[in-house]
C-alpha cells in the first residue's frame, strides 16, 4: 500500500478488495453494506480492481470525482458487454439510457438547462399541500398491520410525481407496476429483465406522449404542460419530453422509496432519535439530511470513466478507466464525519453524497427532501407505537439500496 492509500492491482490487498466488493451482492451485503465498506476503507480511499476499474470509497476523493466533468457517463460499453449491441432497438433500454441520467455535455447541458427552467424550486414548493394531502391519505389507510413499502414508501413518491407531471390520480396505481418493471434495467440487464421491461417502457412512453398531446391542446398547471411550452424556442423535442418525464417518474419513485424505507428503519432502530423528531417536527430538515447520509438510497454510481489520463482528488486515473463511486461508503467515512455509524438527527457536518454532485447532481433532490420532511414527522406523530412486525426484506441490486418489503404495525 502506498502512502496515498492507493492499492495496486496485485497481491493480497487486491484480492481483499474483490472479496469485499463481492460481499455487497450477497443478501447480507444488500441488507447491510457498511461492514464491507469498512473492509474496503482499510485498504485505502481508492483501489484498482482486478478488472482494471477504480473503486473509490473516500469522502474527499468522491467529492472531487463527482465535480469533475471529465469523468463521463459511458453506458454503451456496459450494455454491449451485457449482450445488448442492439440496445437502441429495445424500448426499455432506449428510454432509460438516452435520458438525462446517462448523457454527457453538451447534450446533457442543453437538456438540463431546458428542464431546470420549468422544474424550479418554486414549483416544488407549490406541491407542499399535495404532498401533505397524499401523506395523510396513505396514513389513514395504513392503520394496523401493513407493509410499509407497499402501503406508503412506494405510493407516496409515485403519487407526488404524478401530481407534478399532471397524471390523473386514477392512473397513479398503474405506474407503480410499470415503473418498477422498467427501472430494474438500471441494475439487471439479463434477457428476462429486459424482456419484462420493454412492454412497460412502451406503455409508459405511449401514455406520456398522449398526455403531452392533450396538454398541448389544453395546458394545465403541471410540469408536462410547462415542458410542452419548452418545445418552443430552443426546442425540447417530443421524444426528449417523453424521455425526461419518464425519467422523473422512475427516478422519483426508486430513490425516494429507498429514502423513506431506509429512513424509517433507521428511526425505528434509534428510538431516542425518533422521539426527538416526534416532539420536534421542526427538526425535519436536518433529520432528512442525516437519514440520507446514514443509509443512502443510492449507494454507488457506475458506468462512468475517465475521458483522459488525469489525477482527481489524489486519485490517478488512466484514459478510459472505469470508475465506481461508492457513495454509501463515503457517507460513513470517519475522515469526514465524527462517529459516522451513529444516527444524529441534528448533525452539523459536511453534506452527504447521496444526491451525487457536480453537473449530475440529482435534479429531483428538492422534491425528495420535501416528501421526506413531511412524511417522517407525520408518521411518527400519527403512530407513536409504530414498530417493525417482521424482518425487512432488502431489494435486489446493490446500486439502489432499500427494501422490497417492510412489515410494520402501527400499534
Amino acid at each position: 500500500m502506498e502512502a496515498s492509500g492507493h492499492v495496486e492491482e496485485v497481491g493480497e490487498a487486491s484480492g481483499g478488495a474483490g472479496a469485499a466488493f463481492a460481499g455487497l451482492v450477497t443478501e447480507a451485503g444488500r441488507r447491510d453494506p457498511y461492514p464491507y465498506y469498512e473492509r474496503l476503507r482499510e485498504l485505502g480511499p481508492y483501489v484498482t480492481m482486478a478488472d482494471g476499474s477504480m473503486l473509490v470509497s473516500g469522502y474527499a476523493e468522491l467529492t472531487a470525482l463527482l465535480r469533475e466533468h471529465r469523468i463521463v457517463k459511458a453506458p454503451d460499453g456496459r450494455l454491449v458487454a451485457e449482450g445488448h449491441p442492439d440496445w437502441r432497438d429495445r424500448p426499455s433500454l432506449r428510454l432509460m439510457y438516452t435520458s438525462l441520467l446517462l448523457l454527457n455535455p453538451p447534450a446533457h447541458t442543453r437538456l438540463r438547462r431546458l428542464v431546470s427552467t420549468v422544474f424550479t424550486p418554486r414549483r416544488v414548493e407549490r406541491l407542499r399541500p399535495a404532498v401533505e394531502r397524499i401523506v395523510a391519505g396513505l396514513l389513514d389507510a395504513m392503520c394496523g398491520d401493513a407493509d410499509f413499502v407497499d402501503a406508503f414508501a412506494f405510493p407516496l413518491p409515485v403519487g407526488v410525481i404524478g401530481e407534478l407531471l399532471g397524471v390523473p390520480a386514477c392512473d397513479w396505481p398503474m405506474f407503480q407496476t410499470l415503473a418498477r418493471d422498467w427501472v430494474t434495467i438500471l441494475e439487471d440487464l439479463s434477457p428476462a429483465a429486459v424482456d419484462k421491461a420493454d412492454p412497460s417502457a412502451v406503455q409508459i412512453a405511449g401514455y406520456l406522449a398522449g398526455l403531452a398531446q392533450e396538454r398541448a391542446r389544453n395546458p394545465a398547471d403541471d410540469l408536462i404542460s410547462a415542458m410542452v411550452a419548452a418545445q418552443e424556442g430552443d426546442k425540447l423535442s417530443g421524444e426528449e419530453l417523453v424521455t425526461m418525464a419518464a425519467l422523473l417518474l422512475a427516478a422519483g419513485f426508486e430513490t425516494t422509496t429507498g429514502l423513506l424505507s431506509n429512513g424509517l428503519a433507521a428511526l425505528l432502530a434509534h428510538q431516542e432519535q425518533a422521539a426527538r423528531l416526534r416532539l420536534q417536527p421542526g427538526l425535519a430538515e436536518p433529520a432528512v439530511e442525516e437519514l440520507l447520509r446514514y443509509d443512502s438510497p443510492t449507494q454507488m454510481l457506475f458506468s462512468r470513466s475517465a475521458a483522459e489520463a488525469m489525477t482527481v482528488g489524489g486519485v490517478p486515473l488512466k484514459a478510459g478507466q472505469r470508475v465506481t463511486s461508492l457513495l454509501g461508503a463515503g457517507n460513513r467515512d470517519p475522515a469526514a464525519f465524527a462517529n459516522p455509524d451513529d444516527l444524529i438527527l441534528d448533525r452539523q457536518d459536511k453534506p452527504s453524497l447521496s444526491f451525487g454532485g457536480g453537473i449530475h447532481y440529482c435534479l429531483g433532490a428538492p422534491l425528495a427532501r420535501l416528501e421526506a420532511q413531511i412524511a417522517f414527522p407525520a408518521l411518527l406523530s400519527r403512530f407513536p407505537g409504530l414498530e417493525l412486525a417482521g424482518r425487512p426484506i432488502p431489494r435486489s441490486g446493490i446500486a439502489f439500496h432499500g427494501h422490497a418489503s417492510m412489515p410494520v404495525t402501527t400499534g
